[in-house]
């Protein structure tokens, strides 16, 4: 007689594979076409994201066309040392940092307060109005978007200048000003980005339990007391998700609007890494370098990322992962 202590009864682990596949093909079958429409999202990400990493090895090389990838010579870390030495480095993360701070720490409140305005607002009409001029500037490219502001921000014609001018104030050349640069490109990101975020709060706010509003109702709640203790409350995770991403963002600044925006007179503010590696690796052609120094900046975020989401799962019980 065989003694169970000695030998247990081995269980069939085939068994509960056997019902995971079941259970995930179900839900396959049963999100089929959900999974059809990501296809082209993953192709996407596949070709022109995770597909053309491996060029970053030539951060590592003296990258030669004519050698190719793995042709051109290693020289290690020689580019990150000629980047961390270089006068530019501490120039380039100053100005980077601070459009990044300011972008986060002033744009980002906007489009939750304006998502919470006009919740309030009762009148359909003018509410669909106004949530609809307010994406218009996100659909525009942003060439169009540079273009209206230097007509408006014009010492000759511009609006702007008509209007200090007429109360009897100097104009002023805004474009050429150093000082005026940070507080124009955030300007112009909150006014090109608010009424596309709110969208997100907006939709946040309509999958709020009514019975919430309800209770604060009866609890003799105004309108105020609602908004504060209710609805901003019910915002913190999707607030929480959005700051983590706006957070990796930090330092990954766009090249295409500084580019459009600064000018020899503001280099010393405007210069930021995305425009560091246009010129380096595009018109110098020195696609070593301009490539070490995109894979720091990208590093950086990596961190920034990382290091947001540990702080919002910790404090905040939310985060992406």
């Amino acid at each position: 007689m065989t003694n169970p202590h000695i030998n247990p009864p081995m269980e069939k682990p085939s068994r509960g594979v056997t019902s995971k596949l079941l259970s995930m093909w179900q839900h396959i079958k049963k999100d089929r076409q959900f999974l059809i429409l990501l296809i082209p999202c993953i192709v996407f990400y596949i070709i022109f994201r995770y597909g053309p990493i491996y060029g970053v090895i030539i951060a590592f090389k003296d990258f030669n066309v004519y050698d190719g990838f793995f042709g051109s010579d290693w020289v290690g870390l020689k580019h990150f040392e000629t980047f961390f030495s270089s006068p530019d480095f501490w120039l380039l993360f100053r100005n980077t940092f601070l459009l990044g701070i300011y972008t986060l720490l002033i744009a980002f409140p906007f489009p939750i307060l304006f998502a919470l305005l006009l919740n309030e607002v009762k009148h359909q009409l003018f509410k669909k109005t106004v949530q609809t001029i307010s994406l218009l500037p996100y659909l525009l490219s942003i060439v169009v978007i540079i273009s209206m502001l230097t007509d408006l921000l014009s010492p000759s014609r511009g609006l702007i200048n008509q209007i200090i001018a007429a109360f009897g104030f100097e104009k002023i050349h805004f474009l050429i000003k150093p000082e005026w640069f940070r507080t124009l490109y955030v300007s112009s990101d909150i006014w090109a980005s608010m009424g596309y975020t709110s969208i997100i709060y907006l939709a946040a706010i309509a999958g709020i339990d009514p019975t919430l509003y309800e209770a604060a109702r009866v609890d003799g709640a105004k309108r105020w007391h609602m908004m504060r203790y209710v609805t901003l409350p019910s915002l913190i995770p999707t607030i929480l998700v959005l700051f983590i991403l706006s957070t990796g963002n930090l330092i990954k600044i766009g090249y295409e609007k500084i580019l459009l925006m600064y000018n020899p007179m503001t280099y010393s503010v405007a210069d930021v890494f995305s425009t560091y590696v246009y010129r380096k690796g595009l018109l110098e052609r020195n696609y070593s370098f301009a490539t070490a120094v995109g894979l720091f900046e990208s590093v950086i975020a990596l961190i920034l990322l990382t290091s947001a989401n540990l702080l919002s799962r910790r404090f905040g019980g939310n985060s992406l992962w």
